[in-house]
């Protein structure tokens, strides 16, 4: 398993894991599993970061709405369109490196 890594200057690396709500995220809004979003610990929401899968480097732009991932070594959850998009979807997680980018 991949540790997790601190943010430093916007970027950061670990396990990725992708989730499906049927209920409200933690910012309020209805999750949509279709919609490019994620879950991050300590991102603002509405923060825009760049994601790359590590296995095959596919890369999807993603908005974060939600807080977690709150399994070790994972450092966001990312919705089943984006896994979809990182070519993970069947696995379940991944390794991933982050960017902020907006």
């Amino acid at each position: 398993m991949l540790a997790s890594l601190p943010i430093t200057a916007h970027a950061q690396c670990g396990g990725a894991s992708w989730y499906a709500l049927h209920s409200k995220t933690a910012s309020g809004e209805r999750m949509n599993p279709a919609a490019m979003t994620a879950a991050h610990r300590n991102l603002p929401f509405g923060t825009r970061v760049k994601v790359v899968n590590r296995n095959n480097g596919r890369s999807v732009t993603v908005r974060i709405n939600d807080r977690g991932p709150f399994v070790r070594g994972r450092i966001l959850d990312l919705s089943k369109a984006a896994a979809e998009r990182l070519g993970f979807l069947r696995a379940g997680h991944t390794p991933v490196c982050l960017e902020v980018v907006g």
